[in-house]
């Protein structure tokens, strides 16, 4: 008797999915039409916005775009704030023309073994001092005044680019108060390659303004050591070595987060929020290709994404949902997931509200049959994102090259780490082959590269499944045992 009861109330649930999923799908085609989802796409990745690079007159009139577009279509700013726009504030490096490190016996060029990750230029001699990883146990017994330090990129448990990136301006930070000249980290991951990552790194890179960079920082410089072959050196070498950092330069400026919102229609779920995002900069103007072409449009990375939040926008304040939606498009994605760590450290409704984001971000796409929702097996979720997906002739697929990380490498994850249910909602694809890289990040990645009458599903997928979640009558969650439950647990007081 109590496993009837328990199949009937599951069948009574889906039947319950079912319908609303029906209902909801109509009021999704009322809106969303293919001529629509190829005008956003083809506006916001047009040569005319040159590349949207953060920052740059191309990112504002994306950002003017998507403002209007929000209000024409009566989504309203969030109470209390009477604009549509985040202040984001962020400071720029530039590489220096010339940077050498050198000890007694040895010298390292930026341009070989060196990567300039910023600080002030300085002309320096000064004992060289190793401090292991960098943390405060580390310094304890140490005394860096006036001194070159010498740290282990990363963490012990993690010394990838990403850790080695997020760890390092920690370091710097505990190194400079403790009166430190200058840090230099020596890189030991394989991954990325030294020469990609060199590469990309030596260009000018933006950064969070929250204040404590200026043209006084230290220097921060990455030596490659992929083999460990240098640690032993450093661990016991005594004595000075010199260092020149010259010809850089330190700019602070402003970009914007776009954010609208509409409110719940639910008296009590209204007080519930869920975030519907996406990045709308790209990597902006760059070496001509062989056809002459130097713009990268980023139409794949990320118009596609941009379009599919304009258009859920567009549908939910037309048909509002139970809970409260806020509809956000980051800046500064490309520079390293700036806007939303930006929105997240300084929300604007309370992050403990907030009980979900549904990220829309891509790369590519390979399968036109399908689209790939990175971490769609990690929240409850799953069953409506399916539903939506399956409404459109859509397969809902899971991530196929976890190897690559692609749900720690975009937005959703500045949400999953404080706690909140977050994925990434994206095109079709099977693996990161020709058909990916072809147009990932290059000049060639035009509006009229892609197939619109897919896009158009595919938004419509989207759109949908938003829909279903803010409409979901038990808020969604991540499975038990996730790497970001426990921080759940401690954002909700569960």
């Amino acid at each position: 008797m109590k496993i009837s009861k328990i199949l009937l109330a599951a069948a009574l649930a889906l039947t319950c999915i079912t319908t609303s999923a029906q209902k909801d799908k109509k009021l999704v085609d009322k809106t969303v039409t293919r001529q629509g989802v190829e005008a956003a796409i083809s506006f916001i990745a047009s040569d005319e916005l040159r590349g949207r690079q953060t920052p740059s007159p191309g990112l504002d009139i994306a950002a003017k775009y998507l403002s209007t577009s929000l209000f024409a279509a009566g989504a309203l700013t969030v109470p209390g704030i009477d604009t549509y726009f985040q202040e984001v504030k962020m400071v720029s490096s530039s590489p220096p023309s010339k940077g050498l490190f050198a000890t007694r016996d040895s010298s390292y060029s930026v341009d070989n073994e060196l990567i300039y990750i910023g600080g002030s230029s300085v002309n320096i001699e000064a004992p060289v001092v190793y401090a292991g990883y960098g943390n405060e146990d580390d310094f304890s017994d140490l005394d860096v005044k006036g001194k070159i330090v010498v740290l282990q990129a990363g963490q012990k448990t993690d010394r990838g680019a990403m850790s080695a990136f997020k760890s390092g301006a920690t370091k710097v930070a505990l190194a400079n108060e403790k009166g430190a000249l200058a840090v230099i980290e020596l890189f030991n991951s394989p991954q990325p390659n030294w020469k990609i990552l060199r590469y990309y790194l030596s260009n000018t890179k933006v950064a969070l303004d929250y204040g404590e960079q200026d043209d006084e920082s230290i220097p921060h410089i990455w030596l490659e050591d992929v083999n460990n072959n240098r640690r032993p050196y450093f661990e016991s070498y005594v004595g000075n070595a010199s260092l020149t950092i010259a010809g850089n330069e330190i700019k602070k400026f402003t970009t914007k987060n776009v954010i609208g919102y509409v409110e719940g229609t639910d008296s009590k779920l209204k007080d519930e929020f869920v975030i519907y995002s996406a990045h709308y900069d790209h990597v902006g103007v760059g070496e001509p290709d062989l056809d002459g072409d130097s713009i990268f449009n980023g139409t794949r990375d990320n118009a596609i994404g941009t379009a599919t939040v304009l258009k859920a926008a567009e549908n939910i304040a037309k048909y509002p949902l139970k809970r409260s939606s806020i509809f956000i498009f980051f800046t500064g994605e490309e520079k390293g997931l700036l806007g939303s760590e930006w929105y997240v450290d300084h929300p604007l409704v309370p992050l403990e509200q907030v009980v979900y984001c549904f990220n829309s971000d891509n790369g590519g796409y390979n399968d036109t049959s399908a689209a790939t929702i990175i971490g769609i097996e990690r929240t409850t979720a799953e069953s409506v994102l399916r539903k939506a997906c399956e409404a459109y002739g859509l397969q809902a697929t899971k991530d196929p090259v976890p190897e690559q990380n692609l749900y720690d490498r975009s937005d959703q994850v500045s949400f999953a780490k404080v706690g909140i249910p977050a994925l990434m909602y994206g095109m079709g694809i099977t693996d990161f082959g020709e058909e990916i890289t072809r147009y990932y990040h290059k000049q060639a990645d035009n509006p009229n590269s892609v197939d619109y009458d897919y896009l158009y599903k595919f938004t419509k997928a989207y759109v949908l499944a938003c829909r279903l979640v803010g409409n979901m009558p038990e808020r969604p969650y991540w499975i038990k045992g996730d790497k970001y439950y426990d921080a759940g647990q401690s954002l909700y007081g569960k």
